[in-house]
């Protein structure tokens, strides 16, 4: 008996309802983008190896899943490097090319590679999938959706301000209330580090502290002391675990523990900035909160960096991030250009909403109206109002042969197709449509018109 074949783990397979309603949330989003003057563009799903090793910290490198060069690899490798099986000595012999991990570091190749026919400051936005080496669970796939949107070429904080009201305004189009907008600043972060004396160990520090509504305090002090950061150092940070209060509360306690860190005292003026800018804004259904905590763990970012949690009582982790990386396009050798970024996580977005209950009923695949086929003479007549009803925009369907009432009910059925017309010998006389309503059971006989307005009505 042949294998019943599968898909990777981590990998979906997606039904005609589940594409409708992803692709309700990605042109809502899409849509708020170009308000916002954001212009598309497109990558490819893999780059040089060379363009994505080394940009995500080594936690990130050992997510990027790596191909395999083409012909007989192998015997380009010299055997005493076999003989040691030491993977990264081996894997760049064998592999010079990647699947992106995400959508901002191809884009500052793009932006290098481009630069000569891009008008700055350049905003851009991508929805296409990357991919991670990840270990799946819920909402954490090894192959995936972003929607991201960014501007380079612009150290203006407005561009936060901005950023911050594009994630309100997509969560209210989406009608997703009470989501959280988390801020913090990677100079204060810095500052912190600096503060504790482990400026030397930034890198290690903001990586494990990215961890902490994962694993814990705890778990978050024990990687640091594996990553040699001094004990009385990690008490040093205790302050910042039990920060508490409203926005402003916490930056006055904050301005008291960094009064001697120039870089965190830069980082707090930018989020004061930021949030008086924002004052004069309606938030609709968002709020904004300062979390000292959050830090990001990817290497590239510089400055105020964001994350978007689901509504209290949503399993999920983040459903948005995002932050100010100030030279970005500096590791492929153009310096001095500052951006902004966020990314939309859409299949986690598509969880959130599918919890709540938050897809409107009109978001579903499939046809609309469905005429029964009673034979030849009855099928040419309803081929010739199935078109005029496509036309109007209706999603129609003819079934395909003459057969059993109840076989073509059942097909209507399971497709959920919630109009049935049945156009017999008796309909073509008096130039009438019987329309069923596949819910109630209830038939009304209407003229072609007619009818095509009531079902125009409905959706």
């Amino acid at each position: 008996m042949a294998q019943k074949p599968s898909i990777p783990k981590g990998t979906r397979d997606f039904s005609p309802n589940e594409v409708e309603r992803r692709e309700y949330i990605i042109d809502i989003i899409k849509n708020r983008f170009q308000l916002y003057g954001f212009m598309p563009i497109e990558t490819p799903s893999f780059e040089n190896s060379e363009t994505l090793l080394g940009k995500y910290g080594e936690e990130g490198d050992r997510l990027i899943f790596k191909i395999l060069n083409n012909g007989e690899f192998l015997n380009k490798v010299p055997e005493s490097d076999l003989v040691t099986k030491d993977e990264s000595v081996i894997t760049s012999q064998i592999s010079d090319r990647a699947l992106r991990y995400d959508l901002t570091v191809p884009f500052a190749r793009y932006v290098v590679q481009h630069q000569n026919d891009i008008a700055f400051p350049f905003k851009r936005y991508q929805v296409q999938n990357v991919w991670r080496a990840d270990r799946p669970q819920k909402g954490r796939f090894r192959e995936f959706t972003q929607c991201d949107a960014d501007v380079v070429g612009s150290d203006s904080l407005l561009q936060e301000v901005e950023f911050i009201k594009l994630f309100d305004d997509v969560y209210t189009d989406l009608g997703l209330k009470g989501c959280t907008i988390k801020i913090n600043n990677r100079k204060v972060l810095a500052g912190i580090a600096e503060m504790m004396g482990a400026a030397d160990k930034l890198i290690d520090f903001t990586v494990a502290l990215d961890k902490l509504d994962k694993i814990g305090a705890d778990a978050v002090k024990k990687e640091m002391l594996e990553k040699g950061i001094e004990a009385a150092a990690i008490e040093k940070l205790q302050p910042v675990f039990e920060l508490s209060g409203d926005f402003e509360q916490k930056v006055a306690q904050m301005k008291k523990l960094l009064s001697q860190s120039e870089i965190g005292l830069q980082g707090i003026t930018e989020l004061e900035t930021i949030k008086e800018k924002l004052a004069p804004l309606e938030m609709k259904m968002t709020h904004l909160d300062l979390d000292i905590t959050l830090a990001r763990g990817l290497n590239y970012y510089t400055g105020c960096i964001f994350e978007v949690a689901a509504p209290d009582g949503v399993s999920m982790g983040s459903i948005s991030g995002g932050g100010r990386y100030d030279d970005l396009t500096g590791i492929f050798g153009m310096k001095d250009m500052s951006g902004v970024g966020i990314s939309f996580g859409l299949d986690r977005i598509y969880l959130v909403l599918e919890e709540l209950g938050l897809f409107p009923d009109s978001v579903k695949a499939g046809v609309q109206a469905l005429f029964i086929n009673f034979g030849e003479t009855e099928a040419s007549y309803c081929m010739e109002w199935m078109f005029r009803f496509r036309e109007s925009g209706i999603k129609t369907e003819l079934y395909p042969e003459p057969g059993k009432m109840k076989k073509q009910m059942t097909y209507a059925d399971k497709n959920s197709i919630p109009y049935v017309i049945l156009a017999g010998e008796n309909e073509i006389k008096t130039g009438k449509l019987t329309l069923k309503h596949m819910k109630t059971g209830l038939q009304e006989s209407l003229s072609p018109e007619d009818l095509l307005a009531k079902i125009n009505t409905t959706f």
